[in-house]
Parts: structure tokens; C-alpha cells; sequence
């Protein structure tokens, strides 16, 4: 008999080579950037825990996350190329079409604005503010305070330009001013050990979404395979880290934002669960991120109804898309 001490390790390598042949490579992850609204924070939370945790990785992409800041166009960036996607908000996305801008809507994080009227204990009704110097921001000027004098009976006579700080309200009680639901009534209620009323607009019925993922008209028909990964594994991130531990995110939120400190996160994390920003309204039944088509309009037409857009400039059905949302339903 004739031994073949090589035929074994032969047909060994032969079936290695076919199978090298046969079988395909394993994809790179692809590369996803996404640019924030401002520095980290709770906030932004979701994006942060889907990064932390490997969502985004699991779902075949390799996602960057940049901070937005002050005087950051963002809108510019995506533009130019910088961003797939963009943090945005609904009464600027749909503004941009207005000035040539085709930025899309792909996905509602908060299903609440969290901006806030800020006032002194003793106000305990929205109604009493009519009696009030209210600070107001030059972008809220442009935005919800014309829906404000409307629907409540404000007016500009009794408004003064808020210079984001609180000074002037903690020296003068018949103040009241705008805010951030986690920013400012935190910082006053630590100044002055008093916990101030506070009045979240979308409670009163103020429609716009915020904390959006938004892509340019580009983004959305040329990788629309990684923009839904990108939605769905960010909405489960959002799941996450409200509903599980935030801690991943957090390390990394503090990474990139040094001043975030645990107490001011813990606060954050804290208002959004309470006042059901992410997780209240259609999300509770439709899924975190989800967008529709009655929500979408009512901000338009409160944009038109004072004059902050021209309806003739803008159709509305191509300010957003429901596409990548309305069949995922990522339950609280």
C-alpha cells in the first residue's frame, strides 16, 4: 500500500482556498457621522448609549458623533459633507426649504420641545405671566413667542432680550424667562435652594418635535440602508439608556464634555423621564422617534399662521419622512 503522507493537509489547503473563493469577505462597517445641537448632554443621551453599547456597531455602521456649540452651523455642515445626519429641530428644518435648503426629517428623539417659561414661586398659573417682564432669546422671538401673544394674549411691550443668565431673574421676582427644561430651573433651583415654577411649552401646546435626526435629500436616497440603521439603532438606544443603565453613555458623555458633571446628568436623565419628552405621547404607543403626519402639520401651519413661513415656498411632505420610522415601533 502507498502511503500519501501530503494528501490529507492537500485536500486541507485545496478546501480552504474554495472556501476563501466561495465565501464572501465580511463587510466594513460603514461610516456614519452625526453632529449634535450642542455640547454633550442627557440630552443626547440615546445617540451616546447606542454608541456605548455596540447598537450601532451591530447594526453594520461605524458612527462618529461630533458636538454642535454656539455659532455651529450645522445645517452648513451636512451640506458640505462634514455630517450624514444632523440633531436638528422642526421650526428650523422647515424654515431651511424656504432658503433652498433640502434637509429631511427622519426621526422625533423628544417628542416634546424642552423649552420652558421660567417664573418665581408665587406664580402658580401660565395666565399670570401676562403681568410679567418675560426674557425672551432672539430665537425664540422667531419662533414660539409669536404663537405665545396669539394663543395666551402676551406682548412684545413686556418683553426684555435674555442674555442666558439667570442674574436677572433671581434679582427681580416680577421676572420670568425662558429655559431649557434640565438647564435653567436646575441652575436656579441650586443658586437659591427654592425650586421655581416652571411651564413646559408643549404642555401648552406647542407642536414642534425636537432632538431630530435630519439628512439632507441626498442622504436619504443615496444610503437610505444606512440611515435606517442609523434610526432604528439610535431609537433603541434611546430605550436604553432611559429605561436600562445609563452608564455607558454617561462615560462617554463626560469624555467629550468635561464640564457635565453626574448631578446635572442625573437631572437631565430625571426631566425627561418625568415629563415624558422621549417617551410620552405617540411614542408610547408608536414607538420612540416616531413621526406623524397631524404633528408635522400642526407645526406648519402655526409657522404660517404667523407669518414665520411662507406656505407658497415650502411643501410640507417634503420637509420629513416617516419611511424609516413608522413600521419600527421601538416600545418604551
Amino acid at each position: 500500500m502507498i502511503r500519501r503522507p501530503f494528501a490529507l493537509p492537500a485536500m486541507m489547503l485545496i478546501s480552504a482556498l474554495t472556501a476563501m473563493i466561495y465565501t464572501p469577505l465580511a463587510c466594513a462597517a460603514d461610516k456614519f457621522t452625526y453632529i449634535t445641537n450642542w455640547y454633550a448632554q442627557a440630552e443626547h443621551g440615546g445617540f451616546y448609549q447606542a454608541q456605548a453599547t455596540g447598537l450601532y456597531a451591530k447594526a453594520g455602521l461605524d458612527v462618529t458623533i461630533k458636538m454642535g456649540g454656539p455659532q455651529v452651523n450645522l445645517m452648513q455642515l451636512m451640506l458640505a459633507g462634514q455630517a450624514d445626519c444632523i440633531m436638528g429641530y422642526d421650526v428650523q428644518t422647515i424654515q431651511a426649504w424656504e432658503k433652498g435648503i433640502q434637509a429631511v426629517t427622519v426621526a422625533a428623539a423628544f417628542q416634546k420641545d424642552p423649552v420652558v417659561l421660567i417664573a418665581h414661586p408665587d406664580v402658580t398659573k401660565f395666565e399670570q405671566l401676562k403681568s410679567k417682564t418675560l426674557l425672551i432669546g432672539s430665537a425664540g422671538l422667531v419662533s414660539y413667542w409669536p404663537w405665545l401673544k396669539t394663543k395666551y394674549g402676551f406682548t412684545d411691550a413686556q418683553t426684555r432680550p435674555y442674555n442666558f443668565s439667570i442674574q436677572p431673574f433671581l434679582a427681580d421676582r416680577n421676572i420670568a424667562q425662558q429655559g431649557y427644561l434640565a438647564s435653567e430651573p436646575y441652575s436656579i433651583e441650586k443658586e437659591t435652594k427654592i425650586k421655581p415654577t416652571v411651564f413646559l411649552l408643549p404642555d401648552l401646546g406647542w407642536p414642534p418635535y425636537a432632538t431630530t435626526i435630519v439628512c439632507s435629500t441626498k442622504t436619504v436616497q443615496n444610503r437610505p440602508k444606512q440611515v435606517a440603521a442609523f434610526v432604528k439603532a439610535s431609537m433603541e438606544g434611546w430605550k436604553s439608556y432611559l429605561g436600562a443603565d445609563p452608564s455607558p453613555a454617561n462615560k462617554l458623555i463626560k469624555l467629550d464634555n468635561p464640564n457635565m458633571t453626574d448631578d446635572l446628568i442625573a437631572n437631565g436623565i430625571g426631566k425627561l423621564k418625568a415629563y415624558g419628552v422621549v417617551t410620552g405621547g405617540d411614542a408610547a404607543k408608536l414607538g420612540i422617534g416616531v413621526i406623524t403626519d397631524e404633528r408635522m402639520k400642526q407645526t406648519f401651519d402655526v409657522l404660517v399662521q404667523h407669518k414665520l413661513l411662507d406656505p407658497s415656498k415650502v411643501d410640507i411632505k417634503k420637509t420629513y419622512t416617516t419611511q424609516f420610522i413608522k413600521d419600527l415601533k421601538v416600545l418604551p
